[in-house]
């Protein structure tokens, strides 16, 4: 049976078990909707301090699928554990629990009144309706066609591959089918019908779309997390992180190559990768696909367009970077990445939400999904290749792991660089809010 607020404020066991019930709370939305484990960590130890927790009294064990939270004083020692069930991204999930926790410090509200918000949180619905997320999908697998040297005539077939591979995996999940198949059934349906298109629709790319529909599944917000996960020294999660990753590329794979072999496609060497006009016509297929795989990310309505903005800024910078000046792509990827991540850290003072929100999704054009692609390509086929073409696709998987590796370092350049400076204001604002105050009466 549950106590009732009035049992947690008299017994002083119910009392600390309530809070550290809701600190878990507030760390198991983190985890659950795509934040990394060391801003986890930081709000969690932002809950303790808010609820009057002396931070050299908390200590907080996060892994992939667990939090464990301890508090202890000099007599007693307290330990409760929660588990994270789910790992989707809701970027407005995380602005939500970021607003709600310094509205709570600002305004010192009570215990019962931040765990019905935390509830609310929770129970929020989607910014974005089922088929806006579809239609959104479906024009950021389009946006990365275009950057992959398509036509106009491939984009829209790749969309409308894409919307009816979503729908696949859609229906997958209301039937209870385990994650890993619903997305290797996905990039199956996706990834025959863009076969199916080239003996239908004429373009002068047919075969980007076979490249590019089935995009919306790769896992870019866990490869980045694994990555600052690992900087960050949270070492286990990173891996555990790291190996979701691989389980659903592999996933991707193995529908990817069913399709293929059906649909008797026997080469990916013909498709081009030339950038077009770097000046206009890639950053504009930029920000379709950043803005398109934000309504995935179910980033806030009101700062799509700066994501998209965000998007078109990564890939200018990557091609000036490349064409211009002669730096290699994972190079040009790791300065467009480091610019748009410094850029979101200056622009939270303007748009009042975490910077993952900003910078993750605006990193996402950058997957070398062409790469990747040729790769899988040839280890299926590599009893029929030469050895020429097996050294260079080993040559394109090992650049395209360079150019992953590239994405999630610049994105977290600012926690690598100026992490201390970045806890010592929040540490200093959080200090701020809660000096003329007690948290709560009872302390």
């Amino acid at each position: 049976m549950e106590p009732s607020l009035e049992q947690v404020f008299k017994d002083p066991f119910y009392k600390i078990t309530y809070k550290m019930s809701l600190i878990l709370t507030v760390g198991r939305l983190m985890m659950e909707n795509g934040a990394d484990s060391d801003r986890t960590a930081r709000y969690i130890m932002r809950a303790a301090a808010y609820m009057g927790i002396p931070a050299e009294h908390v200590g907080c064990h996060i892994m992939y699928t667990t939090l464990l939270l301890n508090v202890k004083n000099e007599e007693h020692t307290y330990t409760e554990i929660t588990k994270c069930r789910k790992h989707n991204v809701s970027m407005s999930v995380l602005a939500a629990v970021s607003r709600t926790m310094w509205r709570a410090m600002r305004d010192g509200w009570s215990l019962e009144r931040f765990e019905k918000e935390l509830d609310r949180i929770e129970s929020r619905k989607s910014p974005y309706s089922p088929f806006a997320i579809a239609i959104g999908s479906s024009f950021a697998c389009g946006g990365s066609c275009l950057l992959f040297g398509g036509d106009f005539i491939a984009f829209f077939i790749t969309a409308v591959c894409a919307f009816f591979g979503f729908y696949a995996r859609t229906i997958c999940n209301e039937r209870g089918f385990n994650n890993y198949a619903g997305i290797a059934i996905a990039a199956f349906v996706a990834t025959s019908l863009a076969a199916l298109s080239q003996g239908v629709v004429q373009s002068a790319t047919p075969m980007h779309p076979i490249v590019a529909c089935a995009l919306f599944l790769v896992p870019g917000v866990p490869l980045i997390n694994a990555a600052d996960d690992m900087l960050n020294n949270f070492i286990m999660a990173g891996i555990t992180r790291a190996f979701h990753t691989v389980l659903i590329v592999g996933s991707m794979a193995f529908g990817t190559a069913a399709a293929l072999h059906l649909g008797h496609i026997t080469d990916f060497a013909t498709i081009s990768l030339s950038p077009g006009d770097i000046y206009l016509y890639h950053p504009l297929a930029a920000a379709i696909s950043a803005g398109g795989f934000s309504m995935l990310f179910k980033v806030p309505k009101r700062v799509l367009w700066v994501v998209s903005v965000g998007g078109a800024i990564t890939v200018l910078l990557r091609n000036i970077c490349m064409f211009d000046f002669g730096l290699s792509q994972a190079a040009g990827t790791f300065i467009g990445g480091a610019v748009v991540g410094l850029l979101a850290l200056n622009a939270l003072r303007w748009f009042h939400v975490p910077n993952v929100v900003l910078r993750t999704p605006s990193a996402i054009p950058l997957v070398p999904g062409i790469l990747l692609y040729r790769l899988l390509f040839t280890l299926l086929n590599i009893n029929e290749v030469s050895t020429d073409i097996l050294l260079g696709a080993l040559r394109n998987g090992i650049e395209a792991a360079t150019i992953l590796i590239s994405i999630a370092v610049s994105v977290a350049i600012p926690n690598i660089f100026w992490s201390r400076r970045i806890r010592k204001n929040k540490l200093a604002q959080e200090k701020k809010l809660l000096a003329s105050r007690f948290v709560d009466q009872e302390d």
